[in-house]
């Protein structure tokens, strides 16, 4: 009997004394693994989902009425750039708005390891924030995050052009012996710090620089860890197919888990080009390869309007750039190859069909009048040719300077959108509407990329069922990124939360009024606190900064 009595008041207590600080009721949760919603209740407790049951006993501090809405895990975005911003303003609005509750950073430019050569490219990203730049891991930087407070988990990848700028420089030459050394010694210092892997960006100066043996050799190191390999590819033009071959060989090589950062086939000439590189993911797959890829659901992709130089005019840095740009003969050379070849590096010009598809999309201060124009109008206001406006715009801009260039067909968007192991990713900035985050003029995805998802492509076109989309956007990033207790509503796991009503859910953010928040999101939780409430951020912090743990 003096066994059964603790037992019995134990039974008692659980069965009718449970406290929880919310239960979510009349919800239909579609929990992100793909299966059929369903109608439960959800109790939540010191950060953690606790309860999941059709009738939960017991009382909460809280309780949310879904009103028969959907209840979904928080969505993760498999690359973001909110890095630089979240410092400036943690609540990060057009992030949390859009039901996002982790970012994922990274995509070959880290915001660590950071030595002099680091911090000098780093300083024009975000200087109207006046970020000090003044950690020197990436570790620290995650660890400032924390400590300033953020409404939005976060986690990132160390970048390989971080590692080769940090050592090299932006030569164009292959890393000495003792220098992929030091530079793998830097990545297996931020693996042991809980680094998600190793990322690269090789279609931009200086991580074109680098060989197939050189991310070889540093992606076996991350795979020591249980990292991921991620990778903007080093074409998603002209030389698709070659460069799918050597992301491939690259997972192979280092046996690692790889992530094609938002997969494409960019520009009218490579759309056919799509099937084969699909075949050849899924060849390698069946194979045994763990091969994931992200998209962005939008025709326009996004980023600086130096990307349009041939690398070779990049080497040293926007400095180096902007000098031969001033240098008559050189710009020359630089204008003849930009309207004739297309082999060897990515065209941005070409591939967007020229000036009339590049949208001017930020500047610095001074300039932003300009901001919204496509470069060929901007080139018609000044009375000049396309490229000698955007030559002499980015020597005004010291190499700053963003586009939005069309390069998609809706036809491909679609099809990539409905392949199993395809997720979702923003590839974009921390902004809102007023202020100084209003400054910039980003890409519609800033805002709405997750909304988009749901209300085009499910509800009005039903590419996707509901369940499908929230499995990508929540359950398959977390699996392929090893994150062990996010991206499902499952007990045990984080309290990231999204609820939404699934017949006014929509994006409204379009390419000339981009800063517009989405309409449908009730309410978004991060780690069992309420960062959106209604529509509106609430001004909590309770994001973590995420780490691998390795084994």
């Amino acid at each position: 009997m003096r066994y059964l009595l603790p037992v019995l008041i134990f039974l008692l207590i659980a069965c009718s004394g449970q406290k929880y600080d919310y239960i979510i009721k009349n919800g239909s949760v579609a929990d992100g693994t793909g299966s059929k919603a369903f109608q439960s209740q959800i109790a939540i407790r010191d950060g953690k989902i606790v309860k999941i049951d059709k009738t939960i006993k017991g009382k909460a501090e809280h309780y949310i009425d879904a009103g028969g809405k959907v209840v979904s895990p928080g969505f993760i975005d498999m690359l973001s750039w909110a890095c630089g911003p979240i410092l400036y303003d943690g609540t990060v609005p057009n992030v949390v708005q859009q039901g996002i509750t982790t970012a994922i950073f990274g995509e070959g430019w880290s915001m660590g390891p950071v030595n002099k050569n680091v911090r000098k490219a780093m300083q024009s990203w975000w200087q109207e924030y006046k970020i000090k730049y003044d950690w020197n891991t990436l570790s620290d930087y995650l660890k400032l995050v924390d400590k300033q407070g953020t409404a939005v988990n976060v986690a990132s990848y160390v970048g390989a052009t971080t590692l080769r700028l940090y050592v090299i420089g932006f030569e164009d030459r292959p890393p000495t012996e003792e220098e992929l050394k030091t530079m793998k010694e830097l990545l297996r210092k931020e693996m042991e710090q809980g680094a998600l892997g190793l990322a690269s960006s090789l279609v931009y100066a200086p991580a074109f620089y680098a060989s197939t043996h050189e991310l070889i050799e540093l992606a076996k190191v991350a795979a020591e860890y249980g990292g991921v390999y991620a990778s903007h590819i080093r074409s998603e033009g002209e030389e698709l197919i070659p460069a799918v071959k050597e992301f491939i060989e690259i997972c192979r090589q280092a046996n690692i888990r790889g992530e094609l950062y938002h997969f494409k086939a960019a520009g009218k000439d490579n759309w056919n080009k799509l099937d084969s590189a699909v075949t050849l993911i899924e060849k390698a797959k069946a194979e045994g390869l763990e091969i994931y890829a992200d998209i962005y659901p939008y025709t326009a992709g996004a980023t600086g309007l130096s990307a349009i130089i041939p690398p070779w005019a990049k080497e040293g840095g926007d400095s180096a750039m902007v000098e031969r740009l001033k240098n008559p003969q050189l710009r020359k050379k630089i204008k003849t190859e930009i309207l004739t070849e297309t082999k060897g590096w990515e065209n941005f010009y070409q591939l967007a069909g020229g000036g009339a598809n590049i949208l001017i999309s930020y500047l610095l201060p001074q300039f932003r009048q300009y901001q919204g124009m496509t470069l060929k109008e901007y080139a018609r206001t000044l009375q000049k040719d396309e490229l000698d406006a955007l030559f002499d715009l980015l020597i005004r801009e010291k190499g700053f300077g963003g586009g939005i260039y069309f390069l998609m067909s809706e036809e491909n968007v679609i099809k990539k959108m409905q392949l199993p192991w395809v997720s979702f990713c923003t590839d974009e900035d921390a902004y809102r509407p007023t202020g100084l985050m209003s400054k910039r003029h980003p890409h519609p995805r800033a805002y709405g990329t997750f909304p988009r998802v749901l209300s085009k492509y499910v509800r009005e076109e039903k590419v996707l069922t509901l369940e499908q989309a929230i499995y990508k956007m929540s359950g398959l990033p977390a699996m392929v990124l090893g994150l062990k207790d996010r991206g499902l509503i499952k007990e045990g796991y984080a309290a990231d939360i999204v609820i939404f009503n699934p017949d006014s859910i929509k994006d409204k953010a379009t390419y000339l009024q981009p800063h517009q928040f989405p309409e449908g999101i009730q309410l978004v939780m991060v780690n069992g606190k309420i960062v959106v409430k209604d529509g509106k951020v609430t001004g909590e912090k309770p994001g973590q900064a995420l780490v691998k743990m390795n084994n």
